[in-house]
C-alpha cells in the first residue's frame, strides 16, 4: 500500500496560490498536479499554468476527458449544460479525475486530495469522496487563509494572477454559464472567435428545445445588440461603484482586495472543480 497526494489546478487563482502554498511549507510532500482540461478553456488559461509549472518546478499533468465536450453534448440530446444540470462539471471535470485515481484505489493506495477552500468561505463545498481510501483536506481552512492572503501568495512568489483577470473573475470554459452577463460582453471583445462559438452552441441546442441559454432569460443574439451591450456595462459600473462605497480599505493590507464577481452580483454556487 502506497499513498498519494494530488492537487487540482482550475487555472484559477485559489488552485494555484495552494500549489505554491503547498511547495513552499510542505516540501516533505511529494504532490502530484493535475488539470482536467476540457478543451474550451481560456487561453490565458493555458499561458498561467505554464506560468505556475515554472514556479513548482514539475509539469502539471493534463487529464483530457476520454470523450469532449462536443460528444457530451450529443448525449444530452444538446441540451446545454445549466446550474441545475451541470454535467459538463459531472462529464468533464470530475469523471476523468475519478478515472486517473481509480487504478490506485482499487490497488488500496490512500489517495489524498487538496482542495483550494479559502478560510472565508464557509458557504463553499468541495469534492466529496464516495472512497474509502480518498480522502480531502483544506489547508487554506485549516491554516486560516483568506482571498487577501491569497493574492498576497501569488504575488509574492513572482507568478501573479492569471491575465483573464483584467476582464473577468473565474476561470473554466470560455462559456461557463456561472458567467455574468458583463463577463459575456467582455468575452465577445477578448475572445470573439470564443463568444461566437458560444452562440453557435446555444442557437443549436434551442432549436433541438433545449429549455436554457448560456445566459438564464437571454440569449447571446439578443446580448451582442449595441444598445444591451450599453445597458449592462452601464449596469455593472452602477453597481461596482455602490459596492466601492460600502468597502472600506484595510491599510493592514499591502495588496488591494479585487473586486470579485461574485461580490459585486451575489453569490454563486460554483463549480469548485472548475473555477478555483
Amino acid at each position: 500500500m502506497t499513498e498519494r497526494h494530488v492537487l487540482g489546478l482550475s487555472g484559477g487563482r485559489d488552485s494555484a496560490a495552494l500549489a505554491i502554498f503547498m511547495r513552499q511549507n510542505h516540501p516533505e510532500i511529494d504532490l502530484e498536479y493535475f488539470f482536467t482540461d476540457t478543451g474550451k478553456e481560456l487561453p490565458e488559461v493555458y499561458e498561467f499554468l505554464g506560468r505556475l509549472e515554472g514556479f513548482l518546478g514539475k509539469p502539471v499533468i493534463r487529464l483530457n476527458p476520454d470523450r469532449d465536450f462536443d460528444f457530451w453534448l450529443t448525449q444530452y440530446k444538446s441540451f446545454l449544460p445549466s446550474p441545475k444540470t451541470r454535467w459538463c462539471t459531472r462529464q468533464l471535470k470530475i469523471r476523468p479525475f475519478e478515472q486517473w485515481v481509480r487504478p490506485s484505489l482499487e490497488a488500496g493506495d490512500k489517495v489524498t486530495s487538496y482542495v483550494a477552500i479559502r478560510a472565508d468561505e464557509d458557504y463553499r463545498e468541495g469534492y466529496t469522496s464516495t472512497h474509502i481510501n480518498l480522502s480531502v483536506r483544506l489547508p487554506f481552512r485549516e491554516a486560516g487563509i483568506d482571498k487577501p492572503h491569497v493574492i498576497e501568495i501569488l504575488e509574492a512568489s513572482g507568478v501573479g494572477l492569471p491575465d483573464y483577470y483584467r476582464w473577468r473573475s473565474r476561470s473554466g470554459c470560455t462559456f461557463c454559464f456561472y458567467q455574468q452577463k458583463i463577463e459575456w460582453v467582455r468575452l465577445m471583445t477578448e475572445h470573439p472567435e470564443a463568444f461566437d462559438d458560444a452562440k453557435t452552441y446555444e442557437k443549436n441546442a434551442v432549436e433541438h428545445g433545449s429549455p436554457f441559454t448560456w445566459s438564464q432569460g437571454e440569449s447571446l443574439e439578443d446580448m451582442a445588440r449595441p444598445e444591451r451591450i450599453a445597458e449592462i456595462r452601464a449596469d455593472h459600473e452602477r453597481r461596482l461603484e455602490r459596492l466601492r462605497n460600502r468597502v472600506k480599505p484595510n491599510p493592514l493590507r499591502a495588496v488591494p482586495e479585487m473586486m470579485d464577481i461574485d461580490e459585486i452580483y451575489g453569490q454563486a454556487k460554483v463549480c469548485i472543480a472548475c473555477h478555483k
